[in-house]
């Protein structure tokens, strides 16, 4: 810009000595002058102000030497004098599409993460960033970006590809924000979060889990199975060893003279369908004779 403004006036100064020397002649001439001479003059002062908008911090370098800082709001400073604004606003990395992360399970299938990192730059450390990265496009893209994807692999190598794939997937995107936020607060970046938006496993880990989640099923059934078996032949032995009790008892507890009393009186009850009946209930295999027309 100062050089501009430099040209700008010289061009003007010369476009009105000529005229002035009569060596170009016309109003345009003089015009020209004027207003080459007025552009150069503001583009000059143009040089000793600038402004940093709202949510940006300005890193002043003059002739390679890194100054300090300024916040939002109207500064006056040298022509000599350059500023480097770095945003302060949470910025989106975007691992999708050509960027998704490859991984590897602890099992060494391959997945495939789609992840979104929200950071932004604190705007104490923003000298230190400029001295390290030099912009913000460049803190994205040497810091946040490759840092981020080496944790994502290095959690997921932790995992199972089932982990991964379904049943820890909160857990690891849990692991991957703490693990990125410890990496980057120290250099003066805060992550705002991590959202891991798909993991999806490649062709053959997919083969791989849909088998073992088979196996899984068949061996929790074959499991269950025996359980079943296990409980009815228990539940057939209790049935068994009360029935024995049972008949213990009432083996002990029968005489001859009980089992002749129940035996007439039940006899007694069909022989009053029957007017005579005879049934074995005697000694010795004779007969008792039951005539149901007397009582």
């Amino acid at each position: 810009m100062l050089i501009l403004a430099v040209l700008l006036v010289a061009a003007g100064a010369t476009l009105l000595v000529l005229r002035r020397r009569r060596v170009l002649t016309g109003r345009a001439v003089t015009a020209g002058g004027l207003l080459a001479s007025v552009l150069g003059l503001l583009a000059g002062l143009a040089t000793f102000v600038h402004v940093v908008e709202p949510y940006e911090v300005g890193v002043l370098t003059t002739l390679g030497k890194v100054g300090g800082t300024w916040q939002p709001g109207l500064h006056l400073k040298s022509p000599l004098t350059d500023v480097t604004t770095f945003p302060t606003r949470p910025s989106d990395l975007d691992l999708t599409g050509k960027d998704t992360v490859e991984v590897r399970s602890s099992e060494g299938g391959v997945l495939y993460a789609d992840l979104t990192v929200k950071w932004s730059i604190d705007p104490r450390h923003t000298q230190a960033l400029y001295k390290l990265a030099g912009s913000a496009d460049a803190v994205q893209r040497r810091l946040v970006y490759p840092d981020s994807r080496e944790i994502v692999r290095n959690v997921f190598a932790r995992h199972t590809g089932v982990e991964g794939y379904s049943s820890q997937r909160e857990a690891i995107a849990a692991e991957i924000e703490r693990l990125v936020t410890e990496r980057l607060a120290p250099r003066g970046i805060l992550v705002n979060g991590v959202n891991l938006r798909n993991v999806k496993p490649s062709d053959s880990l997919q083969q791989a889990i849909d088998q073992k989640l088979k196996q899984d099923q068949a061996t929790a059934q074959a499991e269950a199975a025996v359980r079943t078996a296990k409980a009815e032949a228990e539940k057939r032995k209790i049935e068994s060893e009360s029935t024995a009790a049972a008949n213990t008892v009432i083996a002990n507890s029968l005489t001859d003279r009980i089992l002749m009393s129940q035996c007439i009186e039940a006899f007694k009850a069909a022989a009053e369908k029957n007017p005579v009946y005879a049934s074995p209930c005697g000694t010795a295999g004779s007969p008792v004779i039951v005539d149901g027309t007397k009582r």
